[in-house]
């Protein structure tokens, strides 16, 4: 079933978002950002994590979770240490919600705006999966501008 395969790149890509929070030389620099670069590596964590528990714990597993996303951009100065919890803790919410959902699940329509066109439970899955990678891929290159 594909939810096999989208936790394996949830697992896959999760893990790697901490190894790129890890691999900071400086932890202040997750905080950095200027004119150009608005969003902080910190805060791109801090997306990525509240995203995927409203969309998938709370919206498909009903965990309860409320997300505020305003915060998401405005906290700073989250350790490290506690944006990997919060790492950890998503990938055990996405396994857990994932491994429940049934073919059926799958193809039920999911609407986020009244204005978005019909999509799948699945299409929207996936596209969760290349909203991580994209973001992913923008924390790899604010790391490597700021460790020189």
């Amino acid at each position: 079933m594909v939810t096999d395969a989208l936790i394996k790149l949830f697992k896959r890509d999760l893990n790697a978002l901490k190894e790129e929070i890890n691999t900071y030389q400086k932890e202040d620099n997750l905080w950095v950002s200027n004119d150009t670069i608005t969003n902080s590596a910190g805060n791109l964590a801090l997306h990525l994590v509240g995203n995927l528990n409203h969309f998938i714990g709370a919206t498909l597993g009903n965990s309860g979770y409320v997300r505020h996303r305003d915060l998401e951009f405005s906290q700073k100065e989250v350790s490290r240490l506690d944006i990997n919890q919060s790492i950890d803790d998503t990938i055990l919410v996405i396994e857990s919600v994932l491994n429940n959902l049934t073919e059926a699940d799958l193809r039920k329509e999911y609407k986020r705006r009244i204005s978005e066109t019909h999509m799948t439970t699945e299409y929207f899955l996936v596209h969760l999966t290349m909203h991580l990678a994209y973001h992913l891929g923008q924390i790899n290159y604010h790391r490597r501008l700021l460790d020189v």
